[in-house]
């Protein structure tokens, strides 16, 4: 491992430098990664990388779901709640059973409970190069919402699968009643822990003398300790870390201080950047590993193999995203859906074109036990379930990730009104502000108001009437009236954004909430 540092250094310095280029030539980072690092597994005398799946899974899954968890709005994942349950679950099943009837019937050794495997490994798409994609074009924010929401959960659903699935082949046999009870288990245990863990997470950093570091290293070991904990009781470690991230990202301004905020946002910001660089380059560095394991099929068999899966993850996807569509359109007779309008065909073609594959896909299927026991056989196709693992990551990668943004700036998506337009937003969200904070000054702070150079100031800064305040002090007791408005105004914004009759885009309340968060910020570093 020492040995091996400096390759390790250049690895980073390698991947900064490859993320730079592909923002400057506008092409998703994890495309780019992966096709550097087959490239660089192919250099003479490179050490070979062997990945690890504990390491993937423990290392970096946590932190990448509960980062996710922590971004994703709420408000917009109750409100799409169905969509996002259905593509995060229902559609996982179904991909995972129809990749597992095509393999046994199209692959040869390939049983049904193998296909099984074999689906469950490659059905979940990967969030993180979406998003990479996403971020260069625009798209509906009902779209981003989406597919932010069911990354938090498909992971869960396909882990659930692959489970069973591995059981099945080592005892060959089934019991339905007994895979129930560890499906609800799983579910319930799993949410179940991570809400526990993070109640507790909160109300200790409430409680405790906690400053901004202390704060910013409990989030980094919340994940871990969420993840840990269910997988310990058998219940799904990912479904814990989402559920816990979602309730701490909730209560954020609860329970940790403004400059908690804000430096954890930086610190989690930089991790996780490496933390996805590091995963897609690794994948390219792999694959003369996958490669030397292949035995009893040839390279170019088990690379049409590959593109065959893909090809049934594709179509099945593209299906259920049409499917999802005609199913709401019938449910809006006799409940109350997020839009009961037609959708188009376009936003269906589009969702259904984003299922690239990625990290987890790859751990599952390193995780696949060697031997089927202790002393017991080989695990069967094993070998071969990674490499199409392999294929179907790399393929949808390349073929997908490429060519959706540029099918995206070639359809005429559709406008919605589920938020009101930006600039109206932020007018409206000013004018509020500036309403309270006038309105607070005046009934609780008229006095400080006459004799505060700093508060008249500010007063007059709401009113739209900016000058310098650089060079005036400000004494504790006009300190904490600021700070005060400051409260009054973070408090008018959060329960905007739990008012659902308010349709304000949540990232955009956040901008303001980070606004106000740095302001005081500044305030308190003010003598």
């Amino acid at each position: 491992m020492i040995e091996n540092f400096p390759f390790y250094l250049s690895l980073i310095i390698t991947i900064v430098l490859l993320i730079m280029i592909a923002n400057k030539i506008r092409v998703a980072y994890p495309v780019l990664l992966v096709v550097a690092g087959l490239l660089i597994s192919f250099i003479p005398d490179i050490p070979r990388v062997k990945i690890d799946p504990e390491l993937i899974f423990i290392i970096f899954l946590p932190p990448l779901l509960y980062e996710a968890a922590w971004k994703i709005s709420w408000k917009e994942l109750w409100k799409w709640r169905r969509i996002v349950g259905s593509f995060a679950f229902v559609v996982v099943f179904f991909t995972a059973t129809i990749v597992a009837f095509v393999a046994n019937h199209f692959i040869p050794g390939f049983s049904l409970a193998l296909g099984f495997l074999l689906g469950g490994i490659v059905s979940p798409p990967d969030a993180v190069s979406a998003g990479a994609i996403l971020k260069f074009v625009k798209v509906p924010k009902r779209m981003s919402s989406i597919l932010e929401g069911e990354s938090l959960l498909n992971d869960a659903s396909s882990l659930i699968i692959f489970r069973f699935s591995i059981i099945a082949v080592a005892t060959g046999q089934f019991v339905w009643q007994e895979a129930v009870l560890s499906f609800s288990w799983m579910l319930i245990g799993g949410i179940g822990i991570g809400l526990l863990i993070g109640w507790l997470f909160m109300k200790g950093q409430k409680i405790l003398p906690t400053d901004a570091n202390m704060d910013t290293v409990l989030t980094l070991v919340a994940p871990y300790l969420m993840y840990i904990a269910a997988e310990e009781v058998h219940s799904s470690g990912v479904l814990a870390v989402v559920s816990g991230g979602l309730l701490l990202s909730n209560h954020r301004h609860n329970f940790l201080s403004t400059s908690s905020r804000l430096r954890g946002i930086s610190v989690w910001e930089s991790l996780t950047f490496m933390l996805n660089g590091l995963v897609f380059i690794l994948i390219g560095l792999d694959l003369p590993e996958i490669i030397s394991g292949l035995e009893g099929v040839s390279v170019p068999a088990a690379i049409g193999y590959g593109l065959l899966v893909t090809l049934v993850l594709v179509v099945v996807r593209i299906l259920s995203a049409y499917g999802a569509v005609f199913i709401t359109l019938i449910a809006r007779n006799f409940i109350t859906v997020a839009d009961s309008r037609h959708p188009g065909f376009k936003v269906p073609a589009i969702l259904g074109w984003t299922g690239m594959r990625g990290v987890v896909s790859l751990a599952a299927a390193l995780s696949i036990p060697v031997k089927l026991s202790t002393n017991g056989p080989e695990f069967p196709q094993r070998n071969l379930i990674l490499f199409i693992t392999f294929i179907v990551i790399l393929t949808t990668l390349l073929v997908q990730g490429l060519t959706l943004p540029l099918i995206i700036r070639k359809v005429d998506m559709p406008v919605y009104d589920d938020h009101l337009p930006e600039e109206e937003a932020e007018e409206m969200i000013r004018r509020e502000l500036a309403k309270i904070t006038l309105d607070h000054l005046d009934k609780n702070y008229r006095d400080l108001l006459e004799k505060s150079v700093f508060l008249q100031q500010v007063n007059e800064k709401w009113r739209g009437k900016l000058k310098e305040e650089s060079d005036v002090r400000i004494s504790s007791e006009i300190k904490h009236a600021y700070l005060d408005i400051l409260n009054r105004q973070r408090a008018w914004l959060i329960a905007q954004n739990h008012d659902r009759n308010q349709h304000i885009d949540e990232d955009l309340v956040r901008k303001h909430l980070m606004k106000i968060d740095l302001e005081e910020e500044r305030i308190l570093l003010v003598h």
